[in-house]
């Protein structure tokens, strides 16, 4: 994403994702995630997300019904975030094994010093988490090795595990958080997780960071399925899970804020002055380094899932 300065005052905030549908799920998803992801990219910069573009490619056989599927579930979800789409291309492309959106571009218009990046955290922050790690991750395992789960796990828990898809957006934590006050800098936890989103934000700010994960909200399905295929949450992609750094003073406000929207939040650390000091506190107890994970450990479980599907 990037912030342009059209002048008189006013900036452009703009990003771009690719989108690929996840088997197994309706179009409506797929249709949901493309507004979703897209302007999360934007709001994340604490701007709301005002215009979008995309471009749907689909292979050749794709039916007429799922292709007005896809796009009728794209106008509703923009509809409903009040979202504006103002362009875009569609085709039929050999090569592609399922409908797949090459890019969406979403931008809103601010004012000047009415925005946020990864850079603005400063010492003395609270460190917040909205929904917990792995959001993403068990979401999308969920519905695509369902069945491996529920020979392990009660039928609800994967279930609401399943149902986590629908919390991959950070559109409504983010301009909560904005709208509340004290909001220095706010950063999604998407590739790496938790633990790499924390990782970038300190490093683009110049600063240290110190986290205990027994602060951080654990829903049980969320442990559950990580446990099951061996996964690290706080290292698994985390569409959904923000991470907001703001004035202590403020702090309690926000969380009570997202609280009334339906999320839950809370504070898992802080931000210091050190800035070769990365550290989080495990369950278990021990101290270690907040670094980039080598690998997301979703990407092997879910291209194990692919591969038993086709």
């Amino acid at each position: 994403g990037a912030i342009i300065d059209l002048g008189g005052g006013k900036v452009l905030a703009i990003a771009e994702d690719p989108i690929f549908s996840i088997p197994k799920q309706p179009p409506e998803m797929f249709g949901w995630y493309t507004v979703h992801i897209g302007a999360s990219d934007v709001a994340v910069m604490g701007v709301k997300p005002e215009y979008m573009c995309y471009t749907l490619l689909m292979p050749p056989e794709t039916k007429k019904d799922e292709f007005e599927r896809i796009v009728n579930s794209i106008h509703e979800a923009a509809l409903e975030l009040g979202i504006s789409i103002v362009g875009g291309h569609t085709g039929y492309y050999p090569g592609f094994a399922s409908p797949t959106i090459g890019g969406v571009t979403v931008f809103g218009i601010t004012e000047k010093g009415k925005y946020v990046t990864p850079e603005g955290a400063e010492p003395g922050n609270d460190v917040i988490l909205t929904k917990g790690p792995a959001i993403e991750a068990v979401g999308i395992l969920s519905v695509l090795r369902e069945e491996e789960l529920l020979r392990e796990l009660p039928e609800k828990t994967v279930e609401r595990a399943k149902s986590l898809c629908k919390q991959m957006t950070v559109v409504k934590d983010a301009l909560t958080a904005m709208e509340t006050g004290g909001v220095t800098a706010m950063h999604d936890a998407t590739e790496g997780g938790v633990i790499g989103g924390l990782f970038e934000l300190s490093q683009a700010s110049g600063v240290g960071i110190e986290v205990d994960e027994s602060q951080m909200i654990h829903p049980e399905e969320v442990r559950a399925v990580c446990d099951f295929f061996g996964i690290d949450p706080l290292e698994a992609i985390s569409e959904g899970s923000l991470i907001i750094t703001s004035e202590e003073e403020y702090s309690d406000e926000i969380i009570r804020n997202l609280k009334k929207e339906g999320i839950n939040a809370s504070v898992i650390g802080k931000i210091t002055e050190e800035k070769n000091k990365k550290i989080i506190k495990r369950l278990n107890g021990k101290i270690s380094e907040i670094k980039m994970p080598e690998k997301d450990p979703f990407w092997g479980v879910f291209f194990e899932g692919m591969k038993r599907l086709y």
